[in-house]
């Protein structure tokens, strides 16, 4: 009876300690598995994540530069735009000094208008206006800016952006402008070749292009 007992004893000890070493087996392998997952993180689904990031952040990038190109076209358009307002206001004061030289019959006087300051003429000089200089260069002038060069008597716009800007012979990213007078050649009264005065403009001294077609 009593060795039946000590079977039976013995039977429940091996039992015990076959479980004992299978939960340790288990324990120490969800273990190994938790330490792997933390101090490996290049596994599969690790991994695919960081591809992801990777492409969000390569789009990202591709769309911040797109739009940057166009934020910075359409800076320079506004630029010539505000340019060619400039022109057009001082085309009108030039328009307007010529009439009233004609009405106080002071014709004489209009060739004058070539050598004089346009920007003289404008009631409200624009805000990036730099005054006279003697023969400057673009280095000495701001870009994004007016100045009158008293050696050629021209007014010069040193550009700020010049992208989508082909300068002229001179190379330089600068537009120089002038004041042109017309003349229609034709009879004097002693029966001579003349030349009559019939209009002034205010154009460029040489043809470019900034965002004309080629």
């Amino acid at each position: 009876m009593r060795s039946r007992r000590q079977r039976t004893e013995d039977r429940r000890q091996t039992v015990v300690c076959r479980c004992t070493a299978r939960f340790k087996r288990l324990r120490g392998k969800a273990a190994t598995k938790t330490l792997s997952s933390v101090f490996c993180p290049l596994s599969s689904e690790r991994g695919f994540t960081l591809i992801e990031l990777i492409i969000v952040i390569t789009i990202v990038v591709i769309l911040a530069a797109v739009f940057l190109n166009r934020v910075w076209f359409y800076q320079e358009q506004a630029e010539k735009t505000a340019m060619v307002e400039v022109v057009g206001a001082i085309q009108t004061a030039l328009t307007m000094q010529h009439g009233r030289l004609l009405v106080r019959s002071m014709e004489s006087e209009v060739t004058a208008l070539a050598a004089d300051n346009p920007m003289r003429w404008l009631a409200k000089q624009p805000h990036n206006y730099s005054g006279e200089f003697y023969d400057p260069t673009p280095r000495s002038v701001a870009p994004g800016n007016w100045v009158f060069d008293l050696k050629s008597r021209e007014l010069i716009y040193v550009l700020d952006r010049t992208e989508h800007f082909v300068p002229g012979k001179d190379g330089n990213k600068w537009i120089r402008y002038r004041v042109n007078l017309m003349y229609d050649p034709g009879l004097g009264t002693s029966g001579k070749p003349s030349k009559e005065l019939v209009g002034t403009l205010f154009e460029p001294t040489e043809p470019y292009r900034w965002f004309d077609p080629r």
